[in-house]
């Protein structure tokens, strides 16, 4: 867990054999980038100007396809890709609303699942309790939204955590536009997983 470090919103770090950032957003700035996952395309995950902060002359960026329109120089993903990026091994999934349209299905946004540091780590994007999380096999962390509005709310991850049975769930995607502390603990509280909060750095 101390290879995970949580920098706010959806954001996340994690050291291992590289650095490997996903959707930073209003981070300080810190160690360069051996590569950046981008699960979507609006402006709290894909954020030029944070991107800038970690970005070297080899940095490997995925997102999806629309995100030509904001960013240059990168490699572009849909779900259910099986890719090695400096050695990571990282899957592609499926991440979108059920009963909202803020993440339409037809975008082909993503979130990410990265064997580092002998672990497979799921980072969900912004997304619903969807039918593919049964799918997705071992996962030893799951990071899961629990905000509600534009994602799962705290119930709808509490059952994500049911479907996917990870070793530990952290809960992200509040604190910033939607969702509390408070919906963190209840998280922590109901899950069926151990479930770790992570102080933002």
């Amino acid at each position: 867990m101390e290879n995970i470090h949580w920098l706010g919103h959806a954001s996340f770090k994690i050291d291992g054999e590289k650095i490997v950032y996903i959707d930073p957003y209003q981070i300080d700035e810190s160690e360069k980038a051996d590569i950046i996952l981008i699960t979507h395309t609006h402006f709290d995950h894909l954020s030029l100007e944070d991107i800038q902060k970690i970005r070297k002359e080899d940095t490997i960026i995925l997102a999806p396809e629309d995100a030509r329109e904001k960013l240059t120089g990168f490699q572009p993903v849909k779900p259910n890709q099986f890719l090695t990026i400096r050695g990571i091994k990282i899957q592609t999934v499926p991440a979108y609303n059920l009963d909202k349209q803020f993440h339409p299905r037809e975008k082909e946004w993503v979130g990410y699942i990265i064997n580092i540091n002998g672990k497979k780590v799921y980072h969900a994007g912004d997304t619903d309790l969807i039918p593919e999380m049964e799918d997705f096999g071992d996962v030893d962390i799951a990071i899961l939204p629990i905000g509600g509005t534009y994602t799962m709310d705290v119930t709808e991850a509490i059952q994500a955590v049911h479907v996917i049975e990870p070793k530990i769930a952290i809960p992200m995607h509040y604190g910033k536009i939607v969702g509390t502390i408070d919906d963190a603990d209840k998280f922590k509280e109901l899950s069926t997983s151990k479930v770790k909060i992570l102080t933002k750095e």
